[in-house]
């Protein structure tokens, strides 16, 4: 097991007897976002939760039932889109109509634009810089815009979610769960899977009010080269293997296949 340098990620799991997953911490900051996501998953009535066998907050310690699937990453190639964009509307249209009072802000922001205009523009060709400036000044102004806050997942990537012969089993890890805009969930959406298929799908389905994709694009903007960014200054590949260009590039396709233009 890898150690993090920051002691808020000193937080492990391990599967236990084939038929549990214990999650510990061993650093108080990674305890405290524990305790947040043992709170949350006890206070929530929604479908897709893991099921909590144990819990205890003196340690801290969650023990759910193991979920057998794989990952979305895993499998968002071969199942059927439309499907699991119905299923992560059902479980996002409740999430978000779940009471949001005492929750803290979602953890895990993504990079600012200030930080984005300052540092990224110098990891792609020079055509391109002007346009990454001209995205953040679109991002800002789409962000502006208030929102009434609901419960946010947080960090609803492909790796957070088990899926079984085309269905979503349990979505896992609420510490960074708390008050945001209901499009913030949907940031990751964009690049999960081929096109914009899930992203989408999950769009038509999601219950009223509907979502507004210009904000969706906004987080999903300053989630990927904030991603891009952090990555090529610490020197760590992307996980594509790819260079901060072709993540600009794929992010050009997104906005046409969507129709914005920012």
């Amino acid at each position: 097991m890898r150690v993090e340098a920051d002691p808020t990620w000193w937080v492990a799991s391990a599967v236990v007897g084939e038929r549990f997953v214990v999650k510990f911490a061993w650093s108080e900051p990674a305890a405290l976002r524990l305790a947040h996501e043992i709170a949350v998953i006890e206070a929530l009535s929604v479908p897709f939760l893991p099921e909590v066998v144990a819990s205890s907050t003196d340690p801290v310690l969650l023990v759910t039932a193991l979920v057998p699937g794989q990952v979305l990453f895993d499998v968002v190639d071969s199942i059927d889109r439309e499907s699991a964009g119905q299923q992560l509307a059902h479980f996002l249209g409740s999430l978000h109509q779940s009471p949001v009072d005492g929750l803290p802000p979602a953890g895990l922001q993504p990079a600012s634009t200030d930080a984005i205009r300052a540092g990224f523009p110098r990891w792609v060709r020079p055509e391109k810089r002007s346009m990454i400036l001209k995205w953040c000044d679109w991002a800002d102004a789409v962000l502006a815009v208030s929102r009434s806050p609901v419960l946010v997942h947080g960090d609803l990537h492909g790796g957070n979610q088990i899926w079984y012969d085309g269905r979503l089993r349990a979505v896992v890890d609420f510490e960074t769960a708390g008050r945001g805009d209901p499009e913030y969930d949907l940031r990751l959406f964009p690049g999960t899977g081929p096109g914009l298929e899930l992203l989408t799908s999950t769009l038509r389905h999601y219950p009223a009010p509907p979502l507004d994709t210009d904000r969706i694009m906004a987080w999903h903007l300053r989630t990927l080269l904030g991603d891009a960014l952090w990555r090529s200054e610490a020197g760590v590949g992307l996980p594509d293997c790819r260079i901060a260009d072709a993540w600009v590039e794929d992010l050009e396709q997104r906005f046409s296949a969507l129709g914005i233009k920012p």
